[in-house]
């Protein structure tokens, strides 16, 4: 499998053949930037971690280089600092169990750029070779750029692929902005009380974010609290972590499907339940 970029990296925490890694996926995050993935995808992390018939593979878009920096970092060059951030997503790697780290390096321009298939091409070459069941994007009512422009990436991707090789289920996981706002119905509730203790580990290794002044670590934790306690009105908590994401794998299987369309279905029924409540109650 060859990848477009240059400084794109493969690590392979248990060292078998990078090929052999990939086909084992069963569960895939393609993130924008380093812990995006462990932020978004840690349902995906915690069904496969020690399981010997699950294994999750992480792709991250960009180089990271651009992070703000302060402390022990605050001299480092723009390339020092992508160097900190693939060895903190390896660390990640490792400590979560996973079948293979993909970095592919790019700048955020890069990714930005519609006219650009760089990232396309080596998106849609990790899918046939690792042939994932479960995939986690980022979700198209993201309010950062990079986000929303990955995941589109990602869905040109998937629907080049053969049908009989696209994933079963796409989920559209929160990250810069949660989503408590949709309407219930159309929540996918995942789970991610499990392995709490590894849940921390990967967030904690991200040192060069959280001394840089923003506690990624602390804040996803609470916001997986909050939504299991927020999440029914009228029933004890089943949970004590939650993350809601979209049902994306209707854009995977139907590649006339308009994204943007899509989307506005589900702000529209969160418009409608908001309206009709305030109605029936005035």
């Amino acid at each position: 499998m060859q990848l477009t970029n240059d400084a794109a990296s493969i690590f392979v925490p248990d060292g078998l053949p990078v090929e052999e890694a990939l086909a084992r996926t069963t569960h895939l995050c393609v993130g924008a930037h380093q812990d995006d993935q462990e932020f978004m995808a840690y349902h995906g992390i915690a069904a496969c971690f020690g399981r010997p018939d699950k294994w999750f593979t992480g792709v991250i878009a960009t180089s990271g280089s651009g992070s703000a920096r302060t402390g022990i970092y605050a001299d480092y060059t723009d390339e020092e600092m992508a160097a900190v951030r693939v060895r903190e997503q390896q660390k990640a790697a490792i400590v979560g169990e996973y079948a293979c780290q993909v970095q592919l390096m790019y700048p955020s321009s890069v990714v930005k750029d519609t006219g650009n298939r760089d990232i396309v091409t080596d998106l849609a070459a990790i899918f046939s070779v690792a042939t994932p069941e479960v995939v986690y994007l980022h979700n198209p009512a993201d309010k950062h750029d990079t986000h929303v422009a990955v995941l589109l990436r990602a869905l040109e991707a998937l629907r080049e692929l053969p049908a009989e090789k696209r994933p079963s289920t796409v989920y559209g996981c929160e990250t810069w902005r949660d989503l408590d706002w949709l309407h219930d119905e159309d929540k996918q509730v995942l789970p991610v009380d499990d392995h709490p203790n590894i849940a921390a580990a990967l967030s904690g290794v991200f040192d060069s974010q959280i001394l840089g002044g923003k506690r990624y670590d602390t804040a996803v934790a609470g916001r997986r609290m909050a939504h299991a306690t927020f999440f029914e009105t009228h029933a004890t908590d089943k949970s004590t972590a939650l993350s809601f994401a979209m049902d994306l794998t209707p854009l995977v299987q139907d590649e006339g499907l308009s994204v943007e369309e899509y989307t506005g279905e589900f702000i529209r029924r969160f418009e409608a339940e908001v309206m009709d409540r305030i109605g029936r109650l005035s």
